[in-house]
């Protein structure tokens, strides 16, 4: 049994209750109201796992946790009950639900994220009343899986620790200069040759050593599939990114005339194995804008989602300067100058899909020229682009490099490949993802935030979780809880509960920075990485 004060992200409203506590046991049932079912599903196959207990279905009251709905709740909202009696657990939709099981779990202590039972656990919850719902519909994480491949079943558990941190959209960076993720069938060599790398920089794009063996891999369209099924389950939603027109030279490799053939031997081309921006882009032709529709047509009917990411950041012009295609396009479109040809490319998928009734969501960038009233924006270059976005009534997600970019350095000093500003577990605590400079009106506009997790230097899943955690703690309860103004934030309370949260990434096997600095198997010593000294700029 937990500590009434553990749960993060912090809940709205904690009342304790008169004494005692609830004990499943054997003959606990799970009592499912009409629309719960996915809830008392995933509890009998986690938590029924982790305790050894059935959980049977049954119809109470008596020795049972009952689900139901409650639409007075509020999207996401939930309220649990625990008396010693039994459990009462109500959801605003079949989401909060959802996020009400994950503090239950949580208030059983950290061995109920365990697979299997330990001897001799006895699984309280005490009495206790929560009232909670979240601050922000959009509670993001950003992977990138096409610098370094995730297996599937490495991505499969990223939604379930995601779905412990009431994290609600997987933004999956599935395309790149490094690599191509994802099975196009009628494309079929943006996997055959654009998924795969012959060797890989290892560090900071200035370091002088390499991995020499081939690197890759790609998920089947029956992959992703599942991948979106299984967040689905977990009330996750799963907004895919191909990248447009830059970061695009996986996808030239494996299709030359995708890119500018008259300025550049497209044919010599390969997946890119080094770091930074490649200067290899997407020419502005008929054939291009055809090609990608095909890519966005199969896309489309493997994600669901509202949102569909286009990059859009990036784009250098240099070869759009020195082409006589690009220039005859801007000519033909009476554009200024190359910096409106890719907001004519940006422009015309933005229309593509919402034709199709989705909406176009890209980096800060996409601002540059003008968007239509559906489309959205990830602002990543600081809060700038997010506030221009914002007063120009567009829905923003805020995601600033120099605040939540998870591939920077935790620490000052012996930090594995350090990269960028030093954010630490507190600096994240106290990011604030709504700029003062908006009025009330504009802050609408701000429909949540997202952490995100560049792999250029995490070559696998330990890296991956070193990086991560325990930063995305802090970052689900600011982006789920109400909290005080960001030098207000109590932050010596949440590092108390994070004591009891350690113990629960523990049992889930994630590889988190330890508070003390890195174990000795987490140092990358010699490796060159890109630390930058002195504060991040706040704007």
């Amino acid at each position: 049994m937990s500590d009434l004060s553990d749960v993060i992200p912090r809940p709205r409203r904690t009342t304790s209750g008169a004494g005692g506590f609830f004990e499943l046991g054997p003959a606990t049932e799970v009592v499912a109201g009409d629309g719960t079912e996915r809830t008392a599903r995933w509890l009998r196959a986690e938590v029924g796992a982790a305790t050894g207990l059935p959980l049977a279905p049954g119809t109470g009251p008596g020795d049972a946790v009952t689900l139901s709905l409650d639409g007075a709740l509020g999207p996401e909202g939930y309220r649990l009950d625990v008396e010693p009696t039994g459990v009462r657990l109500a959801g605003g939709d079949p989401a909060g639900l959802f996020w009400g099981a994950q503090t239950l779990r949580q208030l059983l202590g950290p061995d109920a994220f365990r697979r299997a039972p330990l001897p001799g656990r006895r699984w309280r919850l005490p009495a206790i009343r929560i009232e909670d719902a979240p601050r922000f519909g959009w509670r993001g994480l950003m992977l990138d899986v096409a610098r370094h491949f995730m297996p599937k079943e490495g991505v499969l558990r990223y939604l379930d620790l995601m779905a412990a941190h009431k994290l609600n959209v997987l933004h999956f960076h599935l395309t790149d200069d490094q690599g191509w993720r994802i099975e196009i069938k009628r494309h079929p060599r943006l996997t055959e040759v654009g998924s795969w790398r012959s060797r890989t920089k290892f560090g900071h794009r200035a370091s002088p050593l390499w991995e020499d063996k081939p690197h890759g891999g790609h998920y089947t369209q029956d992959d992703i599939r599942e991948i979106v099924a299984y967040a689905a389950e977990r009330h996750i939603t799963v907004v895919p990114e191909i990248d447009v027109p830059g970061h695009s030279q996986a996808a030239i490799a494996a299709y030359p005339e995708l890119g500018n053939t008259d300025v550049v031997d497209t044919g010599a081309l390969s997946v890119w194995d080094t770091w930074g921006v490649s200067p290899n882009v997407l020419a502005p032709t008929d054939h291009t804008l055809r090609f990608y529709e095909g890519v966005f047509e199969e896309v489309l009917e493997l994600f669901p989602s509202e949102f569909i990411h286009i990059g859009g950041d990036e784009c250098p012009k240099e070869q759009w300067r020195r082409s006589a295609t690009a220039q005859a396009r801007i000519e033909e479109l009476a554009l200024a100058d190359e910096d409106e040809l890719q907001s004519w490319f940006i422009q015309h998928f933005d229309t593509w899909l919402a034709e199709r009734g989705r909406r176009l969501i890209g980096w800060d960038e996409i601002l540059e020229g003008g968007l239509a009233k559906g489309a959205a924006v990830s602002s990543w270059r600081g809060y700038a682009g997010g506030i221009a976005a914002a007063r120009a009534g567009h829905d923003v997600v805020m995601c600033p490099e120099q605040q939540v970019y998870l591939d920077h350095r935790q620490h000052g000093e012996d930090e594995p490949v350090p990269i960028g500003f030093v954010r630490t577990l507190e600096d994240v605590y106290r990011f604030e993802p709504v700029p003062a400079e908006l009025t009330s009106h504009e802050a609408e506009h701000v429909i949540g935030t997202q952490a995100n997790v560049w792999t250029e230097v995490m070559e696998n899943q330990q890296r991956v979780d070193y990086q991560t955690f325990p930063r995305l703690a802090a970052f689900a309860e600011v982006s789920w809880s109400t909290l005080p103004a960001p030098g207000e934030r109590d932050f010596d309370a949440f590092e108390r509960r994070m004591a009891a949260h350690y113990r629960r990434l523990d049992a889930l096997g994630v590889a988190y920075r330890p508070p003390g600095g890195p174990l000795p198997w987490q140092r990358r010593p010699g490796v060159l990485g890109r630390p930058i000294d002195g504060p991040p700029p706040n704007k």
